[in-house]
């Protein structure tokens, strides 16, 4: 990419639809598509290397890139809750609620679209630099950032319990006037997104923030994202199978685990290590599962430190695929691993 494409009429045109049909959709609803869409694509790419590019396309394309609809749709909850129009009856902060669709409200559908311009934006400056990271995951992050200061959220919130990283405040069900401040006549605070009391502390999973429990997902999505890395030569065909997967986490079944943040960065240290598939398939299995236990884990960690005392999402999963794919590309550098997969290098 080169940093004319900034400015290219059409892209931007794409991004902001593509931002305004996940506001619609709801946050994580769109990213189910990309998971479908990746699916799609690898197994076009498998089946037939000429059959086209749908998984860079479209799948992290305009469309159904995570920094355009995901974050898009993110962004515009964190606007419909503070502008009083999300009444989703979720248990956290409404703004945090990406499985609820926002519909058709042209302001929160600009807004959608806004962000997805913004998050074409972030990617396409990491990808002109070849900055070593997944470049994707990083307009992810930014564009949360981003819009908890563009609609006066504050960036990590009030921290309760023995520091920030506690969550026996969780466990015990304590709970925080809404919005942290005093309750109004109407039983709302204005920046509440129509919760009354909230809890003092709102773990990203409820099922799934355990560091042991974190640890063993992590170990085995990582795996199962190098293996299947290793059987198809493909580094995103585990992260779409995980991201379809959370279909399941949008219709409510319980105890429903996050993984894709695990099997990319799994496949992509299988590959790395491996120097693209071609060596031993014990080692690739090995390095998946380190890198993805790491980085799941480092998901945690962010979700206790900006996600679990906020008032709107920001996306753990997306930080973790930043810190693995990063910690791919050192292990490249430093001469370890004789590829980086799919993660750019600075040229090196």
């Amino acid at each position: 990419m080169a940093l004319a494409e900034l400015w290219a009429i059409d892209m931007l045109i794409a991004a902001f639809a593509g931002g305004a049909f996940g506001a619609a959709l709801g946050a994580l609803p769109a990213f189910v598509f990309t998971g479908f869409m990746v699916i799609a694509g690898e197994a076009a790419a498998i089946a037939n290397a000429d059959a086209g590019s749908i998984t860079g396309s479209v799948a992290f394309g305009a469309p159904f890139s995570p920094a355009i609809s995901f974050a898009g749709g993110a962004a515009a909850a964190a606007y419909a809750a503070k502008r009083g129009y999300m009444q989703s009856g979720f248990d956290y902060h409404n703004a945090k609620d990406i499985t609820f669709a926002l519909g058709t409200k042209p302001d929160v559908l600009a807004v959608g679209g806004a962000f997805g311009i913004l998050g074409y934006w972030l990617t396409v400056l990491s990808a002109t630099f070849a900055l070593p990271y997944d470049s994707i995951a990083m307009g992810v992050v930014l564009s949360a950032l981003l819009h908890r200061v563009a609609f006066g959220y504050p960036i990590i919130g009030t921290v309760h319990g023995d520091g920030i990283l506690d969550m026996t405040p969780f466990e015990r069900e304590e709970m925080r006037p809404a919005g942290g401040g005093t309750v109004t006549e109407g039983g709302q605070t204005p920046t509440d997104g129509g919760a009354v009391n909230r809890l003092a502390v709102e773990p990203w999973l409820p099922q799934q923030y355990e560091w042991g429990n974190v640890a063993v997902i992590s170990l085995v999505a990582g795996l199962m994202g190098g293996y299947i890395a290793m059987a198809t030569g493909s580094a995103f065909l585990a992260f779409g199978i995980s991201a379809a997967s959370l279909l399941f986490l949008n219709l409510g079944v319980e105890r429903f685990p996050v993984t894709h943040h695990m099997t990319i960065t799994g496949s992509a240290a299988a590959l790395g290590v491996s120097g693209g598939g071609e060596g031993s398939l014990l080692v690739a299995l090995l390095a998946a599962g380190a890198i993805g236990t790491i980085s799941g884990l480092f998901g945690e960690l962010f979700q206790r430190v900006f996600y679990a005392h906020g008032d709107t999402h920001w996306d753990p999963p997306a930080a973790a695929i930043v810190f693995g794919s990063f910690l791919v590309f050192v292990l490249y550098a430093v001469g370890i691993f004789p590829s980086a997969s799919y993660v750019p290098t600075l040229g090196l």
